[in-house]
């Protein structure tokens, strides 16, 4: 039988972090937490579920996450968000990886939770995450946002666990609206550095399309009103990154 780490990058996560803990306490042969100097009671909570607990300077998604996955004592991990959790059926479908695992490298279905809704299409669902790996076998690719485990090239295909992550993501539209101003000033910068360009046309028609694509091809409208808000700000969001993206070629011009 193989031992798991589980592994969680946090800041200020109170609100969220018990609910992730006891999701995976029946799992976990260890819990390591590497927090960013939250200023709340994220510590005193990961204390209580008895986890190693690092503190860390917050490095980048990517890079905090291969911080905290070389501090597990074991080579299998699977990393959560603090926002996440299993399962009961995901939880069950671990166990028996625990057994004998077949793959090296396990993705999972994401389900999301806006202001008390899951949201079940808008291209939100599912949502596959590959969360649960033999931390030789590959690495967190170490991007500004949208980081994600990159297997080597010898490992074997991914495995699919049946079963859904639950993430808890936004309890308001105000929320949503703060992540997008932080995401898209990262996701821009990061395509600059890139030496990626938006195009005025891109900046005035892929919003539409997002949109429409959201909404009407991805079934966005069968998840009412909150299917409408998530689609808006989605195009939204893609209008406000490129329009950072063009800002700041212009700035470097």
């Amino acid at each position: 039988m193989i031992r798991i780490s589980i592994v969680i990058i946090t800041f200020n996560e109170e609100r969220n972090l018990a609910r992730c803990l006891e999701s995976v306490k029946e799992i976990a042969d260890e819990i390591v937490v590497v927090d960013s100097c939250s200023t709340d009671n994220t510590i005193a909570i990961a204390k209580q579920y008895d986890a190693k607990i690092i503190q860390h300077s917050f490095a980048g998604y990517g890079e905090q996450k291969n911080f905290a996955t070389m501090h597990a004592a074991n080579n299998w991990v699977l990393s959560l968000d603090a926002d996440e959790a299993l399962s009961a059926q995901l939880k069950e479908s671990i166990l028996e990886i625990k057994k004998n695992p077949t793959y090296h490298v396990y993705q999972m279905h994401r389900i999301t939770n806006y202001c008390g809704k899951w949201i079940r299409y808008c291209g939100w669902y599912p949502d596959s995450q590959t969360r649960l790996y033999d931390r030789t076998k590959g690495k967190w690719e170490e991007k500004k946002v949208h980081e994600y485990w990159r297997p080597n090239s010898d490992s074997d295909i991914k495995g699919t666990l049946k079963g859904d992550l639950l993430h808890y993501s936004f309890t308001s539209v105000s929320e949503h609206l703060k992540k997008i101003e932080k995401y898209s000033e990262l996701g821009a910068e990061e395509a600059v550095e890139a030496g990626k360009e938006a195009s005025l046309l891109k900046v005035m028609l892929y919003p539409k399309w997002r949109f429409f694509n959201d909404y009407i091809i991805q079934l966005g409208f069968l998840d009412g009103f909150y299917g409408f808000v998530i689609c808006r700000l989605s195009a939204y969001a893609a209008f406000i990154k490129y329009s950072k993206i063009r800002q700041h070629r212009r700035a470097l011009a």
